[in-house]
């Protein structure tokens, strides 16, 4: 089952709406999640966390987030799944537009195994 986390540059009035569209849709904002103590923490310590609880990351940083994953492969972890935001193809302001994509990606995709999956979000 799909369990998305929200990382700290996405707004938590997302997780808002998407829990208000699809109440049995699990979703949490970073700032929300584990009592907001993984706020400014190591990408790892929280991809590794959410891992072990099974929640999907969802995340603009494709700075720092893919060379992580890509050492974690080459060391045989896996991680609870990525979904990568495109701020050209969905702004981080456009609260509206992230909600409709996230709850059309979760339908979509709510019966598959999330762990190690890895995938760009389609306005």
């Amino acid at each position: 089952m799909l369990k998305l986390l929200l990382d700290e540059h996405i707004s938590p009035s997302v997780a808002a709406g998407l829990r208000r569209r699809n109440p049995a849709l699990s979703v949490s904002a970073l700032i929300e999640w584990e009592s907001g103590s993984f706020i400014g923490q190591d990408d790892g310590a929280c991809l590794r966390r959410a891992a072990e609880r099974h929640w999907t990351l969802v995340t603009y940083d494709r700075r720092t987030i893919p060379p992580l994953l890509k050492s974690w492969a080459e060391a045989g972890q896996s991680h609870g799944g990525v979904i990568f935001i495109d701020e050209k193809t969905i702004s981080p302001s456009d609260i509206g537009g992230l909600v409709h994509a996230l709850a059309a990606l979760a339908r979509e995709t709510a019966p598959l195994n999330w762990t190690g999956r890895v995938c760009f979000l389609q306005r």
